[in-house]
């Protein structure tokens, strides 16, 4: 009989069996991913485009033209191009993020020339049509005012804007008025300047015949002309701030600081630190201001990378008078990783979490365009997981403890909370 009472011994594997593309060019040369792979007769086409916040001529020029590009074509409205996709068994969608936007396509296989088809009109012939961008402004409206009431967003906010300033498009937010004096022309000029794909991804069951339809499809649309914009970084000098939201009961905190990036010597030390610090259950965030204190349902630390900066997040909900003994709490467990070296057992543990969530991600041909995606946008080498997950698997307590006065020093992190 099996005897509950001892865990499994840990097993190594450092496998990372990325599916490896096969990359060819659209005629104005954007690279073009295929990642092969899966038993179901679907596709998903994904086109990354410089039309996030860092390329907006005004605040929320990027997720207007966005979410109102599938609204109106020259020949078809919202419903038309909404049930045509919906026919075809297919689905679009259009998000813009800090650095990016993305255009997602999945179609059966069958359906993939006139599912192409209606995807290229709503690229190359938005109409941006008045009526719907006022209908977006006022829904736009409505959910920012229900988001102003939560103690959440108002911290992410004033962390974002104390980190990067309230210009920086990382630091920015849309603000009612921005929302009032955006026309539908700054729409199309947004459009017509920034919606040009700068990397094509195709996962799934892709045959031959399959690839030079995208290939020739899509290269009917623009290719990029003009570099990007440039930003600096205009951090709030005041390291800790609060925002007061009167008859809250709890208070959200958001801890952080600037950090490294994908390519830097240090980040795979920087990952597992964050992972032992507060990156999964079982790490000693939660430990400690979750199971030991009962100060929070959920306390957890993050690394955010965008593609010109990256940073470290510690964020919780707690209590409002429990606000000053969570925060102190929190700054103990940033100096104790600067001072101790992790045991190897809560070490061990850390890494074989990371390691296997890692690994873990690549259950369907999608995700391994994730991956894949990830390091062409970054710049990254076709291994880079692989050597990610090798350097974390030898690296010890010792190369840890050497590193983490740069990264968690407490005196670098900003301290901001709302409630």
């Amino acid at each position: 009989m099996l005897d509950r009472r001892t865990p499994p011994a840990f097993t190594s594997n450092l496998n990372f069996g990325l599916i490896q593309p096969k990359v060819a060019a659209l005629r104005h040369g954007t690279p073009v991913y295929f990642i092969k792979g899966g038993e179901q007769n679907v596709l998903k086409i994904e086109l990354v485009l410089p039309a996030g916040r860092w390329n907006e001529s005004m605040p929320g020029v990027a997720h207007f033209s966005a979410k109102l590009l599938s609204r109106g074509t020259r020949s078809k409205d919202s419903f038309a191009i909404a049930s045509g996709f919906d026919r075809l068994g297919a689905h679009f969608d259009v998000t813009a993020g800090p650095d990016f936007a993305t255009v997602t396509l999945y179609s059966i296989t069958r359906n993939l020339a006139p599912a192409l088809e209606l995807a290229l009109e709503v690229l190359t012939e938005p109409t941006f049509p008045e009526e719907e961008l006022a209908q977006l402004k006022s829904t736009f409206l409505q959910n920012l005012k229900i988001s102003m009431e939560k103690t959440s967003y108002l911290a992410s906010q004033h962390f974002r804007k104390t980190l990067f300033g309230e210009h920086h498009p990382y630091g920015r937010e849309t603000r009612p008025d921005n929302v009032h004096a955006l026309r539908r022309d700054d729409l199309v000029a947004f459009h017509d300047r920034w919606f040009r794909p700068m990397l094509v991804l195709v996962s799934g069951k892709v045959e031959d015949q399959h690839q030079q339809l995208i290939l020739d499809t899509l290269s009917q649309l623009p290719g990029m002309q003009e570099p990007e914009k440039d930003h600096e970084p205009q951090p709030v000098g005041n390291r800790r701030g609060h925002v007061e939201k009167e008859g809250s009961l709890q208070t959200s905190l958001r801890i952080g600081r600037r950090a490294i990036p994908r390519s830097h010597p240090d980040y795979p030390a920087l990952v597992l630190l964050n992972h032992v610090l507060g990156g999964h259950f079982g790490s000693r965030l939660m430990k400690n201001i979750r199971e030991e204190k009962g100060l929070t349902y959920g306390i957890h630390s993050s690394i955010h990378v965008m593609k010109r900066d990256t940073y470290l997040l510690i964020g919780a909900d707690v209590n409002r008078e429990n606000t000053d003994i969570a925060l102190e709490e929190v700054r103990k467990e940033l100096e104790r990783v600067c001072s101790e070296p992790i045991p190897a057992d809560e070490l061990e543990v850390g890494r074989r979490h990371f390691i296997g969530s890692l690994q873990s991600d690549l259950s369907t041909p999608f995700a391994h365009a994730d991956k894949i995606r990830t390091m062409v946008l970054y710049n990254l080498p076709m291994d880079h997981y692989a050597r990610l997950i090798q350097e974390i698997d030898r690296m010890s307590a010792s190369d840890l403890l050497a590193r983490a006065g740069t990264y968690f020093q407490k005196d670098t992190f900003i301290e901001v909370s709302a409630g």
